[in-house]
């Protein structure tokens, strides 16, 4: 949702305003973390707020985007050297199950 034009609201349409930053933590390989100031948008029609989310990060994700992909297309396991205990085999296996709506 990262855009110099005129944002609209997903919602109903409406034109969205900036509203505020909000940090956000993004985690990657080998237990690096980012924060990372994401702009949050308030829609002037229904009031809903949104994020502009970069192409790195996924929608409630807290790892970011190559980590989830390269889960779901089988590149890391948990045996993949870097990533034995990061993310949790728990959170693989459930990424794996919700792969179509992430990729």
């Amino acid at each position: 949702m990262v855009s110099d034009k005129q944002s609209i609201c997903p919602e109903c349409g409406g034109q969205l305003k900036y509203y505020d930053k909000a940090v956000r933590v993004v985690r990657g390989r080998r237990r690096q973390t980012q924060r990372i100031k994401i702009r949050r948008l308030r829609c002037e029609n229904c009031g809903r707020y949104h994020r502009e989310l970069p192409d790195f990060i996924f929608p409630y994700k807290q790892y970011d985007a190559d980590v989830i992909r390269g889960v779901c297309e089988g590149f890391i396991t948990p045996d993949t050297i870097g990533f034995e205990d990061y993310p949790c085999e728990m959170t693989m296996k459930r990424w794996k199950a919700q792969e179509l709506h992430l990729l």
